[in-house]
């Protein structure tokens, strides 16, 4: 056991390798803060969080400002404590994004830390479910890509041992999204899974009506289908179609997820490890959903999702979108469509630390 005596943070910029569009945004930016944390042996643990445009710098200053200086001194292996007592400190400002973000920063270097000094690894540690998950793609699939190369990206994809793809929808007509996807459908055959995401671009007749003319092509899952704070709309959706319908990377507290599951109003969930809070948080929310018989397929972060979706039993996809490939020595592991949680201690990323100093337009310690 040993205190935390040194917190370094960063705020850094990973620009997209590729243009990234969707129903309702273009992915121009993301800021991504970046946290180091010493206890008094020495040991370290690295966490991190990110935004895609905005807000980057209000999470640096919520943890500068509130949350560090409340850190240091803590004994770094009682992450529970931690966790809900950061919670009621920024009570104000929770349950939203900004706070779960700066949460979900302290709480993964935590972990980080606590997998390093058990020399475990972090699948192993939070649950070892199996060391092996199966990948599907989303960097093929984005808004502005034509259905040329959205074919060409899935099929090289089901060479590749893919078991699925993504492939965003909200074209101004229905039609225009059917005629993308059926042509994957033909292209691919009925065994590899298409998944479409509309990121909550859709009022509920719209939905209902895009599932309805969805439906034929056997989707994987409906993502994001309306905002996410209707859930009575996703109650009335899922009421009306055969497609699982998934939800989560706009819900920030395992409570939301509770409302979603008893309602009903979901098949399948996708909680962001960053965006509810961190790891802890993240792992509830897993075993909430198996205690419903559903399926946890997290959004983005593959790098530090694979191990969390090892840990557990009811976790069925990583999402592939490379994003920390500038700022790591090591990348994710793929084998036969399966991503590979890695068996080195810590939650599973090797940072470049001198890349990430030299990258970053804001640091601040706190000891």
């Amino acid at each position: 056991m040993a205190r935390i005596v040194r917190a370094e943070l960063w705020l850094t910029d990973l620009p997209p390798k590729v243009q990234r569009t969707d129903a309702i945004q273009a992915f121009v930016s993301q800021e991504t803060p970046i946290l180091r944390l010493t206890d008094a042996d020495g040991a370290q643990g690295v966490g991190y969080s990110y935004t895609i445009g905005t807000g980057g710098s209000s999470i640096v200053a919520l943890l500068s400002d509130h949350l560090l200086p409340a850190l240091i001194g803590r004994e770094a292996t009682e992450i529970e404590a931690i966790w809900r007592d950061l919670f009621f400190r920024t009570h104000a400002t929770a349950v939203g994004a900004i706070t779960s973000l700066a949460l979900a920063t302290i709480d993964i270097a935590l972990w980080d830390l606590r997998c390093i000094r058990a020399a475990e690894p972090l699948w192993r540690l939070a649950g070892g479910a199996r060391q092996r998950v199966p990948i599907y793609s989303t960097e093929g699939g984005w808004l502005q890509i034509s259905t040329a190369a959205i074919v060409e990206d899935a099929v090289a994809r089901q060479a590749d041992g893919f078991g699925g793809c993504k492939i965003k929808v909200g074209r101004p007509h229905v039609a225009e999204d059917v005629e993308r996807l059926a042509a994957v459908r033909d292209a691919v055959g009925p065994a590899f899974e298409i998944m479409v995401d509309a990121n909550q671009a859709f009022t509920v007749d719209e939905a209902i009506r895009r599932a309805r003319c969805f439906e034929p092509l056997d989707l994987a899952w409906f993502e994001e289908p309306l905002p996410a704070e209707d859930l009575g709309g996703h109650v009335r959706l899922c009421r009306s179609t055969s497609l699982p319908i998934a939800v989560g990377e706009s819900l920030y507290s395992p409570s939301h997820f509770r409302e979603y599951l008893q309602q009903g109003a979901c098949s399948i969930i996708q909680t962001d490890a960053a965006r509810i809070g961190g790891i802890t948080p993240w792992l509830k929310t897993a075993h909430l959903a198996e205690a419903f018989n559903q399926s946890i397929c997290p959004h983005f972060l593959m790098e530090l999702h694979v191990s969390l979706c090892a840990a557990v039993p009811n976790a069925r996809w990583v999402e592939y979108i490379p994003q920390l490939d500038d700022l790591t020595t090591t990348q994710l592991t793929i084998e036969d469509g399966h991503a590979i949680a890695p068996d080195a201690p810590g939650i599973g990323i090797a940072w470049d630390m001198q890349a990430i100093a030299g990258r970053a337009s804001v640091a601040h310690t706190a000891k």
